[in-house]
């Protein structure tokens, strides 16, 4: 716990070190809440902190799903074989949830607020969407039950105005993010 307090304190110290005199003067002028500016370091350092852990060596079968996923079957990935999405309660596989944090701080960043509306569906959550919002095979918004992307915690429904899609169809494919589900434009599936 120590050395993940310094080193946030270190992130936190270098982060203000970058800043220009001009962008401290603003700050020091705004009606911030206190401590508003060491919340918003803390913040990013923590996030940052949580998607460096996850392991990058992984396998893909013939269907570009992880080996390790694939074992498990669509939509019933044990909950520790999944991370979460920032601090928003959704859960993707590791390498996936760590590019979606990386890739929503650097939307953030270019004003842009992307959020989340679904990630990871067991198969039984799968049957439930299919049942209230149909098939997509027949004019739906749900794949068949066993097949969803969602099931292996690689896709994610994401919250996106005018912006932020316009955002995400420039720069998602840098981060791994294919739109690849015709009329869902909040469908958002990783692509290893």
């Amino acid at each position: 716990m120590t050395g993940r307090i310094s080193d946030i304190q270190s992130r936190i110290i270098a982060l203000q070190t970058q800043q220009t005199g001009a962008a401290r003067k603003t700050t020091s002028t705004t009606n911030a809440t206190p401590g508003s500016e060491f919340a918003s370091y803390l913040n990013d350092a923590v996030a940052t902190q949580n998607t460096t852990a996850v392991k990058k060596d992984y396998k893909l079968n013939s269907k570009g799903i992880p080996e390790e996923l694939a074992k498990y079957g669509n939509g019933k990935i044990p909950s520790n074989e999944l991370v979460q999405v920032g601090n928003t309660g959704h859960k993707l596989w590791a390498p996936a949830a760590e590019s979606l944090n990386t890739m929503i701080a650097a939307a953030k960043k270019d004003g842009v607020t992307i959020g989340i509306t679904d990630s990871y569906r067991s198969y039984d959550e799968q049957v439930d969407v299919a049942r209230r919002k149909g098939l997509y095979s027949q004019g739906g918004l749900a794949a068949k039950p066993g097949t969803s992307e969602h099931g292996w915690g690689m896709a994610t429904d994401l919250d996106l105005n005018a912006k932020a899609l316009s955002w995400m169809r420039k720069h998602g494919s840098e981060y791994g993010f294919d739109e690849n589900t015709p009329r869902e434009s909040w469908h958002w599936a990783y692509k290893p």
